[in-house]
């Protein structure tokens, strides 16, 4: 049987790659976090010992381990319609700003994960086109990112099984823009993905090649990075959005004491960030 226990060097060691490489932090005394992500691996990739597979991922040997080792440590837990508040804000005083704008309206869900909020973003947009159609003659792009290939793949393929569905969406939404396959899951309509494309970005990297945004959700990220990483990736957003431009952060996220490049707008319920001029 693979040996999955980890000792303090191979952790520290793990530490720091994990850092360097996707920016997350992981504290003291999480060895048991690591062992749980990493230890399917071991059969997939015919390991030996975890102690083996962090030395063959740090040394940077294989590609295809590295990738499965990133995406194994990413946390990728969201559900629909995530603290409902962002999806109202834009239903019912966000977009009304954009509309008539002779351009794209232009929106970036980062660290998307399976898709969930990007896609919820596109169906709030659509309940919003029914009560105001031809809002944005420019048309309206949804780009997804994610630093997980596996993650961007599920993205792509749209299909949720009946434990995603039942996370945060509504019987109502599931019939208006969910049809069923063959294999039992149900998958998004197209008028709902065609609104939406995927990338694959490491937030520690340069996006200035997405180009320009009027809308950046990058919810409950900010919390694995230190408060440096934090500050860097802020400050490429702020970059990276037009002119009044708008950033939700997670419900538990906070802004304090890492960029001045936005005013916080509280809202009820909620708050988002402004883009100051």
């Amino acid at each position: 049987m693979p040996d999955k226990e980890i000792g303090i060097q191979d952790y520290a060691m793990f530490r720091d790659y994990l850092e360097r490489q996707c920016g997350i932090v992981l504290g003291d005394n999480k060895q048991y976090l690591v062992r749980s992500r990493l230890s399917p691996l071991l059969r997939r990739f015919n390991i030996a010992n975890l102690s083996l597979l962090i030395t063959n991922v740090v040394n940077g040997r294989d590609r295809t381990l590295r990738e499965a080792v990133i995406d194994a440590m990413t946390t990728n837990e969201t559900l629909w319609f995530r603290d409902t508040y962002p999806f109202e804000l834009l239903k019912s005083e966000l977009l009304q700003k954009f509309k008539g704008r002779p351009g794209p309206l232009r929106i970036w869900s980062a660290a998307c994960s399976s898709g969930q909020e990007p896609y919820s973003i596109a169906m709030t947009i659509l309940e919003f086109l029914q009560r105001s159609p031809g809002a944005f003659p420019g048309g309206v792009q949804i780009v997804g990112t994610d630093i997980s290939s596996d993650m961007l793949n599920r993205c792509k393929a749209a299909e949720y099984d009946n434990l995603s569905l039942s996370r945060g969406l509504s019987d109502e939404r599931k019939r208006l823009f969910f049809e069923p396959t063959a294999n039992g899951t149900m998958r998004l309509r197209s008028q709902v993905t065609n609104m939406v494309s995927f990338r694959p970005i490491n937030l520690l990297d340069s996006y200035s090649s997405l180009g320009k945004f009027d809308i950046v959700f990058c919810r409950n990220v900010l919390i694995y990075f230190s408060a440096q990483l934090k500050t860097q990736i802020l400050q490429q957003i702020a970059a990276g959005l037009n002119k009044e431009g708008i950033l939700f952060l997670g419900a538990s996220e906070s802004m304090s004491g890492l960029s001045d490049a936005f005013s916080m707008v509280r809202c009820n319920p909620g708050l988002y960030y402004l883009k100051k001029q």
